[in-house]
Order: C-alpha cells, then structure tokens, then sequence
C-alpha cells in the first residue's frame, strides 16, 4: 500500500484539506464577507430612515441582526461548529456568552435601579 492510498483520508483529489467546512473556501469569505454587508447596511438603514418608528422596534431589530451577524463571523471566518476540536470550542463559546449577558444584565439592571431610585435632592438638571 503506498503512502498516498493511506492516512490521508482528510484531503481531497486535489490535496485540499477538507475540515468538513465547506464555508472555508474563497466562495465561502465572499459570502460571509456580503452577508456582514447587508447585516451592517439593515441597521444603519433602519434608525437613518426611522421605517419603524419606534425607538425600542428599532433597538430590537438591530440587536437581533447583531446576533445573526455573529453566528456569521463564527460560521463563515471562525469556521466554528458543533464538531470542531471535539465540541470544546462551542462549549467555551456558550460559557463567554453565559458570561457575557450575566455581565451586561446585571449592569442594566444596577444602572436602571441607581437611576430610578436616586434621592430627590440629586437631580443634575437642578445642579448650578
């Protein structure tokens, strides 16, 4: 058996490495590059128009286009999966992202609190 006919089951007929991400090709960036576009040119699209005409419609719309313009990064330029280095990578992904929100709720929710509940005396507008 020559060394061509074995342990090379990972490369295609055309010594590419084959990583079962068929995003990691040219094709694959061009298209994660339009895709970052079009999920960049919505938001900017949506408060310079006001085509919704709510402040917190509009807030929404644009954090749940930057969620999907994350899964976009992942996918297509961080070539994340399920599969990749035996799940360990999504698994790190979920704990930042566990992290990440914890971090950013509690911080609203202090944020909101202090303002809400300051004492009356403190109001910046009265200030000299």
């Amino acid at each position: 058996m020559s060394t061509h006919e074995h342990g090379h089951g990972s490369h295609d007929a055309h010594g590419h490495h084959d990583s079962g991400h068929p995003e990691s090709t040219l094709r694959g960036y061009l298209i994660g590059f339009g895709l970052s576009v079009v999920l960049t040119a919505i938001p900017f699209w949506l408060v310079m128009t006001g085509k919704l005409g709510n402040n917190e419609l509009t807030t929404v719309a644009i954090l749940a286009l930057a969620a999907v313009q994350i899964v976009v990064h992942m996918v297509y330029f961080l070539h994340m999966s399920p599969s990749s280095e035996g799940g360990w990578t999504m698994l790190a992904l979920i704990f930042t992202v566990v992290m990440v929100v914890i971090t950013l709720a509690g911080s609203l929710w202090v944020m909101y609190h202090m303002n809400t509940n300051m004492m009356p005396g403190m109001d910046p507008s009265q200030l000299p």
